[in-house]
């Protein structure tokens, strides 16, 4: 039997990335006491560098290697741009924040690195033991960050529920990884297709291993039933946490779960499509009503966040190329407008104040107008009022799924997000009718934290009032 050497040019981005991070990880050690910043500025050049060899390298056919457990096509580059350029804004918005709170550590830029490389392997995995190691390497590098903040006891309490039950959710994610293997006898999600496809499978063990994949898909995504760790895990870790845990890996989650079910599951479409169906239905209620009371913005942001996995799980529903293409748009400008809602409260963040209470942003517009104008774009964005971009994410998603026949649970989005506009208007209330409770100036942020600010949030009405190139982008890729 004569060894093939696999070709490495299609993994280039990520073998530059696991090199760089590993040699910043020990180049960190050593120079963390003379310049506390060099860890900063190599982290966002790593993002520069691998985003260029993605950009430069774009994949427009489908290209497999390493015996076909790697893929690199056009859906993963685009899905990997996004996370890199998610990243760079995460980092830029967490620089300051944790100065702030006093405990800056090379340790979360280099994990967060490596948190990256997990999703890039995610995106880019084409069998089942691809996918559980770019997962893995994710979630070890998020738990640890959430774990950072050693002092505070609702950080290592929310790390502690979100390792016990992402191990929970991992192991009923393996529990159906091996049905499906003992099901179709191999683990290439292209040849699990055609097996299933000619009949020879047993059914009753294939949906078992559906229902545990759905399960395990579900918590990665936030949605209920799986939502518990979701509120308690944002509110408890460190904003600069929160604010990378909400964002980039909501694409990595969307990648593994259309690489599983649309191009590994196809034939099984009856039996995912009925599950993901009650799952976007609770998590399209839970998320607009359970928000209603919530008065933390952190919580208020985790719950709507499970709404808006619910109107990302239409498109999935949809089971048709254009309803991937749609759900694809949708988890990228939640991401954008993620990074926009959290980056706020973490520029805002001071010693002292975690800027997190809905109640905090009282008369912001008297006393930063600025800022409250900022904060104003996000929230009309996440309510999908036009004419911001949230809104055309929404319409996408929605008119793909009345497009598949699904018109009833079109309604039923509808009507959640008419509710859940009360909670994100709520917070634009606060800041330009409710008085504050003192008259003193926001402490200033820098002009650094502020461009970033406004440049995240204007790009939410520019994307808006001119959507047309990135739901091409999204159409074209699949």
């Amino acid at each position: 039997m004569n060894f093939v050497i696999p070709s490495f040019t299609p993994a280039i981005p990520e073998i530059v990335l696991l090199t760089l991070t590993s040699l910043l990880l020990v180049a960190d050690t050593i120079w963390s006491k003379r310049s506390e910043f060099a860890t900063y500025y190599a982290t966002q050049l790593i993002l520069v560098v691998v985003g260029y060899l993605v950009l430069t390298s774009f994949s427009v056919e489908q290209v497999l290697t390493f015996d076909g457990s790697f893929v690199r096509d056009a859906f993963g580059d685009v899905l990997k741009l996004f996370i890199v350029i998610i990243s760079i804004g995460v980092f830029l918005f967490s620089k300051e924040y944790l100065l702030q709170q006093k405990f800056y550590r090379g340790e979360y830029f280099t994990l967060g690195l490596f948190g990256v490389l997990g999703m890039f392997v995610m995106v880019s995995a084409y069998n089942l033991i691809t996918l559980y190691l770019g997962l893995e390497i994710m979630s070890l590098a998020i738990y640890a960050m959430v774990a950072m903040r050693k002092d505070n006891q609702f950080a290592l309490e929310s790390a502690m529920k979100y390792f016990v039950l992402g191990a929970l959710a991992t192991g009923m994610l393996l529990y159906g990884f091996s049905m499906l293997y003992g099901a179709t006898g191999t683990i290439q999600f292209n040849e699990m297709a055609d097996v299933i496809a000619s009949g020879n499978v047993d059914h009753v063990v294939l949906s078992f291993g559906v229902v545990f994949v759905v399960i395990g898909l579900a918590f990665k995504l936030g949605a209920v039933p799986f939502h518990m760790w979701v509120p308690d895990v944002y509110h408890g870790a460190p904003t600069a946490v929160t604010l990378y845990l909400g964002t980039a890996p909501k694409l990595a989650a969307f990648a593994i779960m259309y690489r599983l079910l649309v191009e590994g599951l196809p034939g099984l479409v009856e039996d995912w499509q009925s599950l993901i169906i009650m799952i976007s239905i609770l998590s399209l209620i839970v998320g607009a009503v359970i928000t209603l009371v919530q008065d933390n913005l952190k919580r208020l942001l985790a719950y709507s966040g499970i709404g808006h996995v619910g109107f990302l799980l239409l498109g999935i529903i949809a089971a048709n190329p254009d309803g991937y293409s749609a759900a694809m748009f949708y988890v990228i400008v939640y991401a954008i407008t993620a990074v926009a809602g959290f980056g706020m409260i973490t520029a805002l963040a001071r010693t002292g104040n975690e800027f997190d209470l809905i109640a905090d942003f009282k008369g912001m517009n008297k006393r930063n107008p600025w800022l409250a104008l900022m904060m104003l774009f996000v929230m009309f964005s996440m309510a999908g009022i036009p004419p911001f971009v949230g809104f055309y994410a929404k319409v996408v998603v929605i008119e793909e799924v009345v497009a598949a026949g699904f018109t009833w649970l079109a309604i039923l989005a509808v009507v959640t997000a008419v509710i859940s506009a009360f909670y994100y208007l709520k917070v634009v209330k606060v800041m330009y009718f409710d008085e504050p409770d003192d008259n003193a100036k926001i402490e200033p942020i820098s002009n650094q934290l502020n461009w970033a600010v406004s440049f995240v949030s204007i790009a939410l009405l520019l994307l808006g009032l001119m959507p047309s190139p990135l739901i091409t982008l999204c159409y074209n890729s699949l």
